[in-house]
């Protein structure tokens, strides 16, 4: 996907303008190292279990997207610090997944994310050997209906992804695209993607004839914000693998990215109409009284995809640079505390009502991925006003 003259107008008018109001590049970095900073303080020791209700492994899907955002921060402002971080994580893991290594649980396989971008970084291919494993288990069966819901995309979908560009097989990009399919299409009969309204139920719990108080149909902000962020990141890949393969193989590739793009279009254009005049996005995007509000994770995830979106030339400068300009303004400005604590994160759970209430000081019980939410959608940012 080429680039164009207008893309590159549009980010020098973009940087003129925000360098104009006193916010640039370096002050981005900043506000994303003040949060971060935080966090890595408050966890010294990366491979500490986590305690939230009852003592679980650091290895979760929580502490997985965070270090997701931290090697995105380090993409964009590059630390050792960070990479040694994740790195003694990985390590104190053994490089393994909760469940073992042939499970399921796309939460449970979140962390391979971080496991090949450190390879990436270090080439050291036995790191991969139970990534590899899992994955093949999944692979080798015809199970596919793991992905029941949708956060599971993001969990999983660029492991998947990753692996293929990495190993350069071809069965990795497909058994992504069948579970990806049985996700959108069939799950609950009908799929979990309503393609008139553009945006994802969470859950089969969720579909018709449930609504939202207001009569809306039940579309959870996070939720599609992970889908959102799920279909860049496999995007991504999918133009790294353009490189890898050929004939029939390169064919079969870029009729998946048409149809991965297709959705992610389909997305951005329905998320844009769903965002508040302060720049966020409520928890429900079409009931904005039911536990409405300002919310950091959704409104994060969808910077993040909709700035790779321009970054690539998927989306419109023209339509979705204010969209992303004005909800990067609202999170950086209004979510972030002077210490770095990160307020209006609503905590673990499948919809609006869960981890209530959301307010500028409340505690979510896991804080981890609302900061990795956080550093997706500032580094970003950051390469959209860097290239």
């Amino acid at each position: 996907m080429k680039k164009t003259w207008w893309i590159f107008l549009f980010i020098w008018c973009l940087t003129t303008d925000i360098a104009g109001r006193g916010v640039d590049k370096n002050a981005i970095v900043e506000r994303l190292e003040l949060v971060n900073d935080r966090f890595m303080a408050r966890w010294p020791i990366p491979g500490d279990s986590i305690y939230v209700k009852r003592m679980r492994p650091s290895n979760i899907w929580t502490r997985s997207v965070y270090m997701e955002g931290l090697l995105a921060l380090n993409e964009v402002a590059p630390q050792p610090r960070y990479v040694e971080y994740a790195m003694d994580w990985a390590v104190s893991h053994l490089w393994g997944f909760r469940g073992g290594p042939h499970t399921r649980d796309a939460d449970n396989q979140c962390c391979a994310q971080v496991y090949v971008d450190l390879y990436r970084l270090h080439g050291d291919a036995q790191v991969l050997g139970n990534t590899e494993r899992m994955l093949n288990n999944v692979v080798n069966s015809t199970k596919r209906d793991d992905w029941w819901w949708i956060d599971a995309l993001q969990m999983a979908m660029p492991v998947y992804a990753k692996m293929a560009v990495v190993k350069r097989d071809m069965r990795y990009f497909r058994t992504m695209m069948e579970l990806y399919g049985h996700t959108r299409d069939k799950t609950g009969r009908v799929g979990l993607f309503n393609p008139v309204e553009g945006l994802w139920w969470r859950d089969a719990d969720f579909l018709p004839p449930y609504k939202e108080p207001n009569g809306e149909n039940g579309y959870w902000s996070r939720g599609n914000g992970w889908v959102l962020v799920a279909l860049a990141r496999t995007l991504e890949e999918m133009e790294l693998a353009e490189e890898v393969f050929s004939g029939k193989e390169r064919e079969e590739l870029v009729d998946y990215e048409r149809r991965l793009t297709g959705d992610f279009l389909s997305m951005a254009w329905a998320l844009k109409e769903c965002q508040r005049a302060d720049g966020f996005w409520n928890a429900s995007l079409k009931d904005e009284f039911y536990y409405g509000g300002r919310e950091t994770t959704g409104t994060s995830l969808f910077v993040c995809g909709m700035a790779w979106g321009i970054r690539r030339g998927i989306l419109s400068p023209q339509v979705f640079g204010g969209v992303v300009e004005k909800a990067w303004e609202a999170v950086s400005r209004h979510a972030v505390h002077p210490d770095g604590f990160l307020g209006y994160v609503q905590g673990t759970g499948r919809g609006p009502k869960d981890g209530q209430p959301v307010t500028y000081d409340s505690q979510p019980d896991f804080e981890d991925f609302g900061v990795g939410c956080f550093l997706l959608a500032g580094a970003e940012v950051v390469r959209l006003l860097s290239d």
